[in-house]
């Protein structure tokens, strides 16, 4: 539960046909994993056998329960999803079946985070193809979380590691539609959104944006494109000037990262999915961390896909899954950190000249009752 002494970090099995399985065991397998929080994953002691087997990874013994509330601290715990015993692994191919089995994880464990018996979600990759069905018609985890554990939350897919913090505008979207779909109100949208969890999940207090172009060279003053002058700058100036938000540009995105100007910023809003995801997998190299904000929950993945051309080979790489994993704890900690330090603040107070005193105002939110002043000689 939320209140354990261990933060329960709860890991779907993503697509079995993929390299979930793989990075999983060998992030469980590192030193110390248990001591810091309790691992409860969401799947098939099968078909984590199966895996453990082709990829020649040393055997761990999970806990194997059938309702996440009896995980325990200091095992690994399998919660055992229904209607596995029949699954068919086939390694580095797509199929309805291994669909199935990462939707039924992904169901589960979202619920129960949900419902506060997992403290953090962290996913494994799927296959947004094959994972299409009834209940599941979204282009990827984002938008399915936004919409099962969002409360009405808008979400913000943040791209991340200890160098670069990406965001974006638009996110699993086909290049004909971005255009469509800048607009000022929905740039404004993400600022907010961003500089939040700037501030709430990664501690920094007053942040610096930086906002991408959509157009090359920034549109060359509306020679290749429109979008900045009429949408993007004016976005950028309400931001800044409205709401408060230190956000500056917009910057062309190839010079942007090429002359290492992304150093200079806490955040990067970059216009659309490989706008931002390009370059940043090409710094981040293996410790990418996809990270969903606005959501009243915390939910991380790794930054890399099923891999299915090196499933069941033994050689994917678990940095980026151990990267999610910490990053759910950090964020986690950080929320309740922010939480905390807010939860009480300090009245406005204002120096009367007139009489030398110290006004102190004790107004108070709508749904408190007390309001008015105190004066406090000095």
């Amino acid at each position: 539960m939320a209140n354990d002494k261990k933060i329960r970090v709860g890991i779907t099995q993503g697509d079995t046909n993929g390299i979930g399985y793989e990075v999983i065991l060998k992030a469980l397998a590192e030193p110390m994993v248990l001591e810091l929080f309790t691992p409860v994953i969401y799947g098939s002691s099968k078909a984590a056998t199966f895996h453990r087997k082709a990829c020649g990874l040393q055997p761990i013994q999970f806990n194997c329960i059938d309702n996440a509330m009896h995980a325990r601290d200091g095992a690994y715990n399998m919660v055992e999803i229904n209607g596995m015993d029949d699954l068919k692994i086939e390694l580095g191919t797509p199929s309805e079946n291994a669909g199935r089995a990462a939707f039924a994880s992904l169901e589960n464990a979202a619920a129960d985070l949900r419902n506060g018996i997992i403290d953090v979600l962290v996913t494994a990759p799927i296959d947004k193809n094959s994972i299409q069905n009834e209940h599941f018609h979204f282009p990827g985890h984002t938008e399915y979380l936004e919409t099962t554990v969002g409360d009405g939350s808008g979400s913000l897919m943040i791209l991340f590691n200890d160098r670069i913090k990406v965001a974006l505008v638009t996110t699993h979207l086909p290049v004909s539609k971005i255009s469509g779909a800048i607009t000022k109100e929905s740039i404004i949208d993400k600022l907010e959104l961003f500089n939040s969890s700037l501030r709430k999940d990664f501690a920094i207090e007053y942040p610096r944006i930086a906002v991408l172009s959509l157009n090359p060279h920034s549109g060359d003053h509306g020679l290749l494109g429109n979008e900045e002058n009429d949408i993007i700058t004016p976005a950028i100036d309400e931001a800044y000037n409205d709401k408060k938000i230190c956000c500056f540009g917009p910057y062309s995105a190839d010079g942007f990262f090429g002359n290492g100007n992304y150093t200079k910023f806490d955040g990067v809003l970059a216009m659309y999915h490989d706008q931002g995801l390009a370059p940043f997998k090409a710094l981040a190299m293996d410790n990418g961390v996809n990270f969903t904000a606005g959501l009243p929950v915390v939910r991380t993945s790794p930054d890399h896909g099923t891999g299915y051309d090196i499933a069941g080979k033994g050689v994917a790489s678990p940095d980026s899954m151990l990267a999610a994993i910490y990053a759910a704890i950090d964020i986690y900690r950080n929320r309740k950190t922010f939480e905390a330090i807010h939860a009480n603040p300090l009245r406005k107070q204002y120096f009367d000249k007139s009489n030398d005193n110290v006004v102190l105002d004790l107004t108070k939110d709508d749904d408190d009752n007390d309001a008015g002043t105190s004066v406090i000689n000095v």
